[in-house]
């Protein structure tokens, strides 16, 4: 453990007198925002695929179905999940990770520690700040995090100690409604474009015809016979096509392909997100520890221990719920006191 103190020592300076300011104000009334234009881009993609999902979804599959229970049931759990998904996104990115106060390595704030004799801290030379046990500088964020796992772009943030159960619960949201989205495009391609849209309702269709039949060969893959198909309809099909969308069917067949990639491509990134960070909780070591392969100086969590540190408590509905601990009245004055909100940090 010493050798390891001496390693620390080598890379950061221990404290020196009279090398910072006077410190910030206190954080706590202050809105954490992160301006940086790649992570404000990703955050603004983010909401605008999830978004789009949910409007391919309610008005593309779900409001021109003839079932009125199906559309109510897979409506009411699909905008749940989105709107789930989207504030653990917003409490993600606006919840302070766990920054270390700016400019706190003063004289002042040494005495206040009463440390005892031959104890040895740490600064960060960038920040100009004490530098706690587990914590990293962030050079997007410009801060030390306690306990940082990365910084993610997608939440233009840091995951940190303050808002990794948000960051777990934003991947699970996420690989909940991919899931959701491709078992219902999958249904709606099953019911409509096979039935409906090739003339097996029973309606004179474009399989009817011989000239149609060469037109769209059989040895094409799938998803291009369902668009030629979809080219090819007579006015008579279309009026059938609209039991299963409002939309033409090339523009429905286009959407639906769209929102199927985008799932996947979701569903895929966090589910793997998902599994990291459980298995990171679970054996107390961030991303950071183990990419830098940091031998831990403190005492690690059992599993158990170490899941009720991150999400709080004996385990309950309000492990799951992002709205747990909002406290809108804070926040709002927060923004009403002298000098605003702090958004650059």
């Amino acid at each position: 453990m010493q050798s390891h103190r001496l390693r620390d020592m080598d890379q950061q300076r221990p404290l020196l007198d009279g090398e910072c300011g006077t410190g910030t104000p206190p954080e706590g009334s202050q809105v954490w925002f992160i301006q940086d234009g790649c992570g404000m881009i990703c955050a603004f993609i983010t909401w605008f695929l999830v978004l789009y999902a949910d409007f391919v979804v309610t008005f593309v599959m779900l409001l021109p179905s003839k079932s009125v229970g199906y559309a109510i049931i897979n409506g009411v759990v699909f905008n749940g999940l989105a709107v789930l998904a989207l504030t653990s996104h917003l409490r993600t990115m606006l919840t302070d990770p766990g920054a270390v106060p700016k400019g706190n390595a003063t004289k002042e704030y040494m005495d206040s520690l009463h440390l005892k004799p031959g104890e040895v801290i740490y600064k960060c030379p960038k920040c100009c700040s004490i530098k706690p046990e587990r914590a990293h500088h962030c050079s997007i964020c410009k801060r030390c995090i306690r306990k940082m796992d990365h910084h993610c772009p997608w939440v233009n943030n840091c995951v940190g100690e303050n808002n990794q159960r948000f960051f777990v619960l934003f991947t699970m949201y996420i690989a909940m409604i991919s899931t959701h989205a491709l078992a219902l495009s999958g249904f709606q391609f099953f019911t409509c474009v096979k039935v409906q849209w090739s003339g097996e309702s029973g309606q004179p269709g474009p399989r009817s015809s011989r000239s149609d039949e060469q037109t769209v060969p059989h040895l094409r893959p799938p998803v291009f016979r369902v668009l030629s198909l979809s080219l090819s309809l007579s006015p008579s099909l279309s009026l059938s096509s609209s039991e299963c969308s409002d939309f033409s069917p090339p523009v429905t067949v286009m959407l639906m392909i769209f929102l199927c990639l985008e799932a996947l491509l979701f569903l895929t990134f966090t589910a793997v997100m998902f599994g990291t960070q459980i298995h990171s909780i679970c054996n107390d070591e961030t991303e950071i520890e183990r990419l830098k392969n940091e031998k831990p100086t403190w005492e690690r969590h059992t599993r158990w221990e170490g899941m009720k540190s991150v999400f709080g408590g004996q385990p309950s509905l309000l492990w799951i719920n992002p709205f747990a601990g909002l406290r809108v009245r804070r926040l709002l004055a927060a923004r009403g006191r002298k000098g605003g909100a702090e958004f650059s940090v």
